[in-house]
C-alpha cells in the first residue's frame, strides 16, 4: 500500500499527540530510506561523553516479526501488525568506537585536536576501569534517551509507536544473532500507522512531581 502518512513539524502535536498504539495498519510499509532517516534523527540524542552505546535491529519481514512475537506473547498484536519493530540494545563494548568518534569530530571540525587528545587521555582509562554495573547504568540511561527520541521522531514522520518491555529479554539477543553478553536489551519499539488510535492517559500534575528550591 502506498504510504499516506503526513509529516509534521508541530512539536506540541508531536509530544501531546503521541500515544502508545497497539494495532497498526498492516498494509502500511516504511521504506528503508525513511527508516534510516528516522533512526538518524533518533541518534541525535545526547549520550555520556558522546559514546552513543545504542544499537538497533529493525525487524521488518513477516517471518522476523512472527519469530519475535513468540518472545513477546503479550504484545503479539502490535508486533505482527506493525510496519516494523525496532529492537534497542546497548553495546557493552561501545568504547571500541571511541577513537572513531573523537577522530571524526576533529576531522569534521567539531573539536580541536588538543581537546581530542585531552578527552581521550581522560576518558579511555575511565571507561577501562569502570565497573560493569556502572557502565551498564550509564549505557541504559543513554539508550532510554535515544528510545524516547526515536518515538518522537517517528511521530514527526507521521508514524505511531509503542514501547514494549514485556518480552523474553534473556533470549532476544541470541534470537537476533547477537552476542548476549555484549548486546543487552533495552526495549522493543513497534512502529507503523495506527489502525486504532491509542488511548489518552492521565499524567500527574507538574506540582506533584516537581519540587522548587
Amino acid at each position: 500500500m502506498k504510504n499516506t502518512v503526513q509529516r509534521t513539524n508541530d512539536f506540541r502535536e508531536i509530544t501531546f499527540g503521541r500515544r502508545s498504539v497497539k494495532l497498526y495498519d498492516p498494509e502500511i510499509k516504511i521504506s528503508r530510506e525513511e527508516m534510516i532517516e528516522i533512526l538518524a534523527g533518533a541518534t541525535r540524542a545526547p549520550s555520556s561523553v558522546n559514546m552513543q552505546p545504542w544499537r538497533f535491529v529493525v525487524i521488518e519481514s513477516q517471518e522476523g516479526k512472527e519469530k519475535l512475537a513468540e518472545l513477546a506473547r503479550f504484545n503479539k498484536t502490535q508486533i505482527l501488525t506493525s510496519s516494523a519493530v525496532i529492537a534497542v540494545f546497548v553495546d557493552m563494548n561501545n568504547a571500541e568506537y571511541m577513537d572513531e568518534i573523537f577522530g571524526k569530530a576533529v576531522e569534521l571540525g567539531y573539536m580541536p585536536q588538543d581537546v581530542k587528545d585531552m578527552q581521550l587521555k581522560a576518558v579511555k582509562p575511565y571507561y577501562a576501569n569502570l565497573p560493569a554495573s556502572d557502565l551498564r547504568d550509564v549505557n541504559f540511561i543513554d539508550a532510554g534517551l535515544v528510545s524516547m527520541q526515536l518515538m518522537l521522531v517517528a511521530r514527526s514522520f507521521g508514524y505511531d509507536t509503542n514501547p514494549i518491555g514485556g518480552y523474553e529479554k534473556d533470549q532476544i539477543a541470541e534470537a537476533l544473532d547477537l552476542d548476549k553478553d555484549r548486546y543487552q536489551p533495552i526495549m522493543l519499539i513497534s512502529i507503523g500507522k495506527a489502525a486504532k488510535e491509542g488511548y489518552p492517559s492521565y499524567r500527574l500534575p507538574v506540582e506533584t512531581v516537581t519540587t522548587w528550591k
